[in-house]
């Protein structure tokens, strides 16, 4: 069930509803670092305890895809992230991808992995979370998903506890994530716990995943909008 006031959105114009669209660093996942241009998309249906980007939940304006598309092409840059807020509540966002793709762009989404991601077409790299209990969205984590998982993904765990390691440490071995998709990637809530205590977990498991910080939020100060 949608948060009130929130509907799937669908336009036979094919407009989405953009909340900023920018170039700045990757800052998470295995393209961290990179030059990477953002589409942020508005609304989100669910509302996750640590969320940084809750300023997408509404706010935004309605652009055509030509006009994303021109957008996005100004930066010359050829990595582009497709996030939110989420994305996946909008369907004109897989067109929107398609036509990335077939412009020679490296596409990445990133979603909360509560909507179904088969539809994207297959040259995205996916980046799909699995929500940790510390979130309070866990009940809304799709595992249908997984099956559709390869190489080209990345699962994307959010640590602010023991508690969300252990169940993440879990959920990997149960779903065999680590030979399934591409890459597992374990990320600390910002501020909420100390990084280096899941390393040392990290450690002591011998767990092989990539762990990561989110370098924006060291770059710029952590609140700061279109970076």
């Amino acid at each position: 069930m949608l948060v009130p006031g929130i509907a799937f959105v669908e336009n036979k114009n094919q407009n989405l509803t953009v909340n900023e669209i920018y170039r700045s660093i990757q800052g998470e996942s295995t393209w961290a670092g990179l030059p990477c241009v953002f589409v942020r998309l508005t609304f989100c249906d669910l509302r996750c305890t640590y969320c940084d980007t809750a300023y997408a939940f509404y706010a935004g304006t309605k652009m055509t895809l030509p006009q994303i598309v021109e957008r996005v092409l100004a930066f010359e840059c050829p990595l582009v992230e497709i996030t939110g807020g989420e994305p996946l509540l909008q369907r004109n966002v897989l067109p929107l991808m398609k036509e990335l793709c077939d412009l020679g762009r490296t596409i990445l989404i990133e979603t909360s992995g509560a909507h179904d991601i088969s539809g994207i077409d297959q040259r995205v790299h996916r980046i799909m979370d699995l929500k940790t209990p510390g979130s309070g969205e866990e009940e809304r984590n799709r595992y249908e998903n997984i099956i559709h998982l390869t190489a080209r993904d990345e699962v994307k765990f959010v640590i602010g506890s023991r508690e969300d390691y252990l169940w993440s440490k879990r959920k990997v071995a149960e779903f065999e994530l680590t030979t399934r998709c591409g890459t597992v990637l374990f990320s600390p809530v910002f501020d909420r716990i100390e990084p280096r205590q899941i390393v040392e977990w990290l450690l002591e498991d011998n767990l092989q995943v990539r762990f990561q910080l989110q370098m924006h939020k060291f770059v710029w100060a952590p609140e700061t909008q279109g970076v």
